[in-house]
């Protein structure tokens, strides 16, 4: 039997067969079924999936308030959550090492910390693992730090298998991310971080016109709004999620991840003539002076995105129902 007879035989299992290795390689899978033809490409593809096959183990499966939770571990204590097995990565943590972001979005949303000199209060919508409510408490020790997650069952797993724990500066809050942020004083936090996603996408109230101005109104005057946003080929709403923010903030600028889905935006409710480079000014000395293991800088500067250039054929997205 030859390699390419082999391979399918090995792609029909894997498309069968359940648990971490079954799941974690369906984008390897998908990625592979485009590439048939090319010999050389199934070898090496084989090669990795075998690799990914071997290397993770499926600590969990189980059925959550909103969706599957999946987690699994790879060798050196690095566990996944995922929201369906064929889902993406919602966050990877290092085991007892908080200031440890495997993804690279969650590294460029840390440039929200380049325009907010010195955050006091933070709130962050979306608990997944926790990575980076954890390295906010690490690496931001002024800052009070709220959570809001919907699913009770993220909470408990986050806790259990990623070390998610609560104390005075850290608090999880069991509910939904809009209702709390309508529910917040005027002007009550310095940086907020969107982050709740669904196994595929952004839940829709959470991307909205008149939820957006709710977190305007909850934003002090010089601090900024960090919105995780995948990009175009993952995202149909991508350009009516851009044109969202475009309308609900004085400013906005744009930082690709490369490799990865997301683009991160970041919203302010100030007009700021900041340019990429001075973008990445600040974001490099915040990388210094908060001892970050990764340099902000180069990211910002890698994917910054003039605004003015992308996005323009978006329409605003209202609730169901708004005027």
């Amino acid at each position: 039997m030859d390699l390419l007879s082999s391979w399918e035989l090995f792609l029909n299992g894997a498309r069968r067969g359940r648990g971490a290795a079954g799941g974690l390689l369906t984008p390897i899978i998908a990625a592979i079924d485009l590439r048939r033809s090319k010999r050389c490409g199934l070898a090496l593809a084989l090669v990795a999936a075998l690799a990914a096959c071997a290397a993770d183990t499926l600590l969990l499966e189980r059925p959550g308030r909103h969706g599957a939770i999946i987690v699994s571990e790879a060798p050196g204590g690095l566990r996944t959550l995922r929201f369906a097995m064929d889902g993406t990565r919602q966050s990877v943590v290092r085991l007892g090492d908080p200031e440890h972001l495997e993804l690279p979005y969650a590294r460029v949303a840390m440039a929200g910390l380049a325009l907010v000199a010195r955050p006091q209060r933070v709130l962050v919508v979306g608990l997944g693992g926790g990575s980076i409510p954890m390295f906010l408490r690490a690496r931001v020790p002024e800052a009070m730090i709220d959570v809001v997650e919907i699913d009770p069952d993220v909470i408990e797993v986050a806790a259990r298998y990623f070390g998610v724990v609560a104390d005075a500066r850290l608090r999880v809050h069991l509910g939904d991310g809009r209702q709390f942020i309508e529910r917040s004083p005027p002007a009550a936090y310095d940086l907020v971080i969107l982050d709740a996603f669904g196994a595929h996408s952004v839940p829709r109230h959470l991307a909205t016109l008149e939820f957006l101005r709710a977190v305007r109104a909850a934003l002090r005057p010089d601090s900024v709004v960090v919105s995780n946003v995948w990009n175009r080929a993952s995202n149909p709403l991508h350009d009516d999620m851009l044109a969202t923010l475009r309308a609900a903030f004085a400013a906005i600028h744009v930082v690709d991840v490369h490799g990865d889905v997301s683009r991160i935006v970041l919203g302010l409710p100030r007009i700021d003539p900041m340019d990429g480079p001075e973008l990445a000014r600040r974001a490099a000395a915040v990388s210094v002076a908060r001892g970050f293991r990764f340099d902000l800088g180069t990211l910002v500067e890698a994917g910054y995105a003039p605004v003015e250039r992308d996005g323009a054929a978006g329409s605003v997205l209202h609730d169901r129902g708004a005027p």
